[in-house]
Formats: C-alpha cells, structure tokens, sequence
C-alpha cells in the first residue's frame, strides 16, 4: 500500500499543474460565481415543487410567480457563465501582458454573452411579440458559454498583445481611449461568432448549442454509468488522498453535466416522467460527499464515540460538529487520513460505493434523482431528503448508505485504534493528556467565531500537504516587531476554498489587535483574489493553494505588491503564534 502510494504521491506535481490550467481554472471559477443562482433559483423551486408530493397544490397565480423567479434565475444561467468565464479567463490572460496593456474583462464578458446568444438562442418573432428562444440559455447551454467565453479570451489576447487596436492621442482621458481600445477586438469577436453562426446553421440546420449537446451526450450518458461514476468520484477522493485538491480537477469537466442533469431531473419529474439522471449536483453534495470527501460522516462518529485511542477520541469531539456539515478538513489532516495507508481503500471507495447505491435506487427501484440544490454545506443526510423530494425511498436509501459506509471504515478504524492504542502505551498518561489536550483545543480554537468552519482545513493539513512551490522562511519569534513597522498594512491570505486561508487571517488580525497594531487582515479564496489586490500590501498563499504561486507573482508584479507561499508545518506554526505570524509578515514586507 505504501508503495503504491508513493507511486501515486509521485504524480503530483503533473496533478498539480492540471489544477493550475488556466481553462480549468476559469472554468471552475466561472462555475462557482454563479452557485448563487443555481441554490436561490432551487429555493423557489422546492417551495413550487415539494407540496405537490403530500396533494398540496399552489394556486396558479401563486405558482406562476414562484416559477417566474425560477425560469428568471436559472432559465438565463449560461448567459451568466459565460460572462463569468471569461471575466476569470480574462484574468488568467492579463498574467501573460504588460501591465501597461491589459485586457478590458468588462468588454470580454460583454463580448462573450452577445457571441453565447450567437451561437445558442433562434430569434421567436411573431404578429404578438418577438423575443430569444430560451431553450439553451440556461443548463443546457453551458458547454457552449465556456466555448463562447474561451474563443473571446483568445481573439482579445490576439488583437490587445499586438497592439492592433484603434490608438487616441494622448490628450484623449484613459476611460475614452479604453473603449475605441476595445472596438476592434470586440467587433472581430462578434463578427466571428455571427458568421460561424450562419455557417453552421446553413450546414446542419440547427443551432451551435443544440450541436454540442448532441455531441457531447455519449460522454454524459456514459459518465452516469456506473464505471463512468467510479471513474469521476473514485479520482477526486484518490487526489484528495495524495494532498492534491480533486475538485479543482474533477469538477470542471463535469460541472455542466451536474446542472443540466438537475434541470432534466426536474423536467422530467414536473412531465410526469422518472427523473433518472444520477450525475447531478445534489447526488456529490449530499450522497457522494456525505461528511467531505471520501464520505467521512459515520467515519468521525467512530473516532468520537467507539475509539479506545484517546487521541483519536480526542480529534474525533474537536471535528464532529464541522464533519456534519461537510467540512472534514479536520478529520482529514488532524487523524491523519491523508497519505495514511490505513484508509486509503475505504476513502476512495465508499464515495464510489454511495453513488452505486444511488444509482441502483434510481435505476431498478423507480425513485427519482437529484432535483433540487441546496448548499453544500447542509448535513449530508438532510440534504439528500430534501434534494430527492421526500421519496420514501431516499429514507430508506439513506440507511443504506450509512450503514454500507460503516461496513467500508469499520475495520480499518479498528486496525488504526489498535495501532494508535500501541503508541499510546510506550508514553506516560502525564504526557499523553497533555498531547490530546493540546490537539483538541488547537482544533477547537479554529471554531470560535474567528473563522468559518473551513477554516480548520489547516488543522493538521502541514503533515499532509506538500505543495511545489517555494517555502517562505517563517522568521524567529520577533519581540523586538514595533508597530510602526506592521501600522497601516493589510494582509490578504489565500487557500483553495476561501476557509483554510481564516485560520492566519485570524490569527494575525487578533494579534495585532493585542499589541495595539494597525494591521488589517483579510481570507479569501484563489481566483478571487484578481480585483482585491490593489487593496494589499501582501499576499500569502495557504499550504493547499501554494502551487499557485507562480500565476500569483504574475498579478502581484501588475499592481506592485509582494507575495509568497507556505507549507503546512510553517502555515500552522504562524496560525498557532502570533509573534511569529507577525514577525513573518514584517520580514516579508522589508523584502
């Protein structure tokens, strides 16, 4: 087990750079801007929906306005992704220009929703009205609104690095001289979106976006397959596993099949018809993803209530309550069960076996899929009630689930107990207490209203997390750090997901405070950081997000300011000291 691995561990770097690709990554950010709609929209969608299964039926004035804001919200959700996409791919372009000639993201989200609409949606014009075909300007048009939003990035890169754009003389203001700036570039991207356009529906008959879905349905048809499900939720906990963050990797490849699925659940479920799609959203918030990644719900419970360990027992109280709401870094890199062989087959293999069981209900039972998206953070168990409608069949697939996932960890658990219990013999009681309580209450701290439950995704992540890019040098705990070298500076710190990067943010804004210092401090996640950095004197990267460094460095030197990356022993070091975390950012900032 262990030389596989290392075999596995060997890859990371090669992982590391798929997850740094930039339209993966505008992907995946573009994706995730525009969450908010897909969870309000369901919001309505259920209030609509789930009185139906009980023989309550709205009124139609009252279930026509409930719908309204659904088909408002979720009916044009291409159109906003491939605004979003392109803003971020926008972004990851600039990285590559002189900072003296940047891309206008606004002009290329503008561009990239009018050649979307090109491609995706038949003019309707009647005596009555005229309008948009709908058709694909929701889910089912998102495959074409990351094309639409890539092939704009690339056409405006081309036309603003050559400088062939329309110039003003000097005395011309710079908002004016940006917008004749733009008119080639935008124009050349409309004219190619229109006429491949005409091209296209000359030769097939058929819209562009009506052509990438027939096109790319095999792929979705065979990725709700059974191998096709182990495939996808078996690599991102194998990723995850060897420290390399797998949504960042998996995701954006599935991440328009997880919605259109949704919306053709829920079609087919209002028609009358079984809702049969398995890949969908809800299925890898709540039944894939119960617990976190690797399905760790009933995995903490043991920790918590049936180890002889006391130090397991101890990490399994500090985790219980963030594991119930699907964030289990703490279990993850407190245990460990990162690159801990003892839980390397279950933790890739109960995730697979989850969507199995789901599958099997919905393909030999008649239950419906995934209809309805609720925040992932919502315990796994609740959210997969709410998100199948109340079925009586999900309370019974729930069980299931549970029990096959404590059938899957049970014996390695006890394996682990057995193996921690034989450690904890060789050390005094004296010692061992004290070590248990240290650990809780460092997992504790993490949890006082000072950070998001994410936040203790740094708990232990040092011992796990081995990131490519190069470590700062933490500086010795810094007595003589005066105020005036920190007064009037501000701090942003990021992580993969916007929680890690909390746990320093926290730690540096409370210990400032404490010493009278005027240091402002601020954690968000990577890619969201473009807009923000302005506003910072430095930035620093969380252990998780330290392989993107390299593109951090590229928007740092574009606004003048400095940054740098740590690993896991030195980030939680600088999370648990506050001389030392101060100390470091004064040596990083007289660099």
């Amino acid at each position: 087990m262990e030389q596989l691995i290392a075999i596995i561990e060997k890859g990371q770097p090669f992982f590391n750079a798929i997850a740094r690709n930039k339209y993966l990554k505008a992907i995946r950010d573009g994706f995730i801007s525009v969450i908010p709609i897909i969870i309000f929209s369901s919001i309505f969608c259920l209030v609509a929906s789930v009185p139906n299964i009980w023989g309550f039926y709205w009124p139609d004035d009252i279930n026509n306005a409930l719908w309204k804001c659904y088909n408002y919200s979720m009916g044009i959700l291409a159109i906003a992704c491939a605004a979003t996409t392109a803003k971020h791919f926008a972004d990851a372009q600039n990285r590559d220009l002189p900072k003296n000639n940047q891309i206008n993201f606004i002009s290329c989200m503008c561009a990239a929703i009018i050649g979307f609409l090109l491609l995706s949606s038949d003019t309707i014009a009647t005596d009555a009205a005229s309008g948009f075909n709908t058709t694909y300007l929701g889910s089912k048009g998102l495959l074409t609104a990351f094309i639409a939003a890539f092939v704009t990035g690339i056409i405006y890169k081309f036309f603003i690095k050559r400088n062939i754009t329309v110039k003003m003389p000097e005395q011309v203001p710079p908002n004016i001289s940006q917008t004749f700036k733009d008119i080639i570039p935008f124009s050349v991207c409309i004219t190619v979106f229109w006429v491949f356009d005409i091209v296209f529906r000359a030769a097939f008959g058929f819209c562009f976006a009506q052509g990438v879905i027939q096109v790319f349905q095999p792929l979705f048809t065979a990725a709700d397959g059974y191998i096709g499900l182990a495939v996808i939720y078996g690599a991102m906990s194998l990723f995850w596993f060897v420290g390399v963050h797998g949504p960042s990797i998996v995701e954006p490849a599935i991440a328009a099949a997880l919605v259109a699925n949704m919306t053709d659940n829920l079609a087919a479920f209002q028609a009358g018809q079984h809702a049969s799609a398995v890949l969908t959203q809800g299925a890898q918030y709540f039944v894939v993803c119960m617990g976190g990644t690797g399905a760790t719900l009933v995995l903490v419970f043991m920790f918590c209530f049936l180890a002889k360990s006391q130090e397991m027992r101890a990490v399994g109280k500090a985790a219980i309550v963030p594991v119930c709401f699907a964030v289990n870094e703490p279990l993850l890199f407190a245990a460990p069960i990162v690159l801990n062989p003892v839980f390397f087959v279950p933790f890739v293999f109960a995730p697979i076996a989850n969507i199995w069981i789901l599958k099997i209900f919905i393909d030999f039972l008649g239950m419906n899929g995934f209809m309805y998206t609720l925040p992932w953070t919502v315990p796994g168990p609740i959210g997969t009630i709410m998100g199948l409608g109340f079925q009586p069949l999900a309370f019974v697939m729930l069980a299931l689930i549970l029990v096959v996932d404590f059938v899957l960890y049970y014996p390695f658990f006890r394996a682990y107990d057995a193996q921690k219990c034989a450690e904890e013999a060789e050390i005094s009681q004296e010692e061992l207490a004290a070590k248990n309580a240290e650990k809780a209450a460092k997992l504790n701290d993490a949890f006082q209203g000072k950070a998001d439950a994410k936040s203790v995704a740094a708990g232990a992540a040092a011992e796990a997390v081995k990131a490519d890019a190069p470590v700062a040098s933490a500086a010795p705990a810094a007595e003589a750090t005066t105020a005036s070298d920190l007064n009037g500076k501000r701090v942003l710190v990021l992580c993969q997901g916007g929680g890690t990067s909390g746990l320093l943010a926290n730690a540096l804004a409370k210990a400032a405070k404490e010493r009278g210092i005027d240091l402002e401090t601020a954690a968000d996640a990577y890619g969201n950081h473009v807009d923000m950095l302005p506003d910072f004197d430095l930035v620093v990267l969380a252990p998780q997000a330290a392989s993107y460094l390299a593109d951090l460095q590229k928007d740092c030197e574009r606004v003048g300011n400095k940054c740098v990356a740590c690993r896991g022993k030195q980030y939680i070091e600088l999370s648990q000291n506050g001389d030392k975390s101060l100390a470091f950012v004064s040596e990083q900032l007289s660099k």
